[in-house]
């Protein structure tokens, strides 16, 4: 399988270089997709907005896929099978990938799943985040967690972690760029 610190590593400086931040970058398996590809998913933001239109997701697929290309030509090949690239926006309900995901959504209502159990064995958590606190390195996300109450873990305990999307999500969401939209209504209107 694919090195994925590799490829993130390959990746990062791309995602940089348009003014973005880089969420999460995953491969997933031909099972997992339902075909005979496998998929290399790279979901970023517009750190003014936290989300990525369309013509940003074009931008960068099309510098990613150059990077690939060209490493691939220099000998350095990261997926050795056909695969399809998706680049897309985290979303409203958005993965939490890195600390700083967990300080900004605190408040915010989220299902984690973690590698080692907490609280009378419970690896599957649902409940708002309080925050998290620590060093890097050695991270703690605090969560009340609805069956368990309050709980703490180490960030590396973290298998996934998503927002749950919520009347408060939506409100506390920026909206996307809506340059233009007048002119879209004035023209139904006519």
């Amino acid at each position: 399988m694919a090195d994925i610190a590799r490829i993130t590593q390959v990746i990062e400086p791309e995602v940089k270089a348009l003014g973005f931040d880089l969420v999460r970058v995953r491969i997933f398996g031909k099972s997992e997709v339902g075909d005979d590809e496998i998929a290399l998913q790279v979901m970023a933001e517009n750190p003014a907005t936290g989300q990525l239109v369309l013509d940003d997701c074009v931008k960068l697929s099309h510098r990613i896929s150059d990077r690939m290309d060209a490493l691939e030509e220099a000998g350095e090949v990261l997926i050795e099978e056909a695969y399809r690239l998706e680049v897309s926006s985290p979303g409203i309900d958005r993965p939490l990938t890195r600390p700083k995901d967990y300080a900004n959504w605190a408040g915010h209502e989220a299902r984690i799943n973690l590698i080692a159990p907490v609280e009378g064995n419970r690896k599957a958590l649902h409940g708002d985040l309080v925050g998290i606190e620590g060093e890097p390195g050695a991270e703690v996300v605090a969560l009340d967690d609805r069956k368990s109450g309050r709980v703490s873990f180490p960030l590396t305990d973290i298998h996934s972690a998503r927002l749950v999307l919520t009347d408060k999500l939506i409100a506390a969401t920026r909206p996307l760029e809506t340059s233009g939209a007048d002119e879209i209504l004035e023209e139904q209107e006519d």
